[in-house]
């Protein structure tokens, strides 16, 4: 894929991010056919399909339970990377060989996705994901980690302050 071009689906990925309804933090993600330079499918961070506007129907269940960000990620919204995967496998697009254009790294669930669904390729848009991530495990299993400059996290800059 010619630089312009996955350019130009970051610009996608972040757009798409708005569309969540996080309180905490947006996240978007793209899955693309790296050879046809295609949208396979697109996801967001977000509530379960018909189960209100957030994780906790009306209330976000991290803040609910006080669970600190980047922790317990069975916790709290459907992650941008789960909904691209679950989205095709519910519409019938496969996965092997594509790429995945995301807005933070990925978290370790999450990486074992990624792998699982065969995947080859991550663009993380960085920024700072503010909890353990799962870029060694893809690194590890062979899927290629190709990160690119994007908007700082803002939790980042308020821990640095304190």
């Amino acid at each position: 894929m010619k630089e312009k071009h996955i350019r130009i689906r970051i610009e996608q990925c972040l757009v798409l991010a708005n569309a969540s309804n996080c309180p905490r933090r947006k996240f978007g993600a793209l899955l693309l056919d790296p050879e046809r330079n295609v949208v396979l499918m697109d996801g967001y961070n977000g509530g379960p399909r018909g189960g209100g506007e957030l994780c906790g129907g009306e209330s976000c269940l991290r803040d609910t339970l006080h669970i600190p960000s980047g922790t317990r990620m069975e916790i709290g919204c459907h992650h941008a990377e789960m909904n691209v995967i679950c989205n095709c496998a519910a519409s019938g697009v496969a996965t092997k060989g594509a790429w995945l254009v995301v807005t933070g790294e990925p978290c370790l669930m999450c990486a074992k996705l990624i792998h699982h669904a065969g995947l080859t390729r991550v663009i993380v848009v960085g920024g700072g994901y503010a909890g353990e991530n799962g870029l060694e495990y893809l690194a590890t299993h062979g899927v290629a980690v190709q990160a690119v400059e994007g908007p700082k996290d803002p939790r980042l800059s308020a821990i640095a302050q304190r």
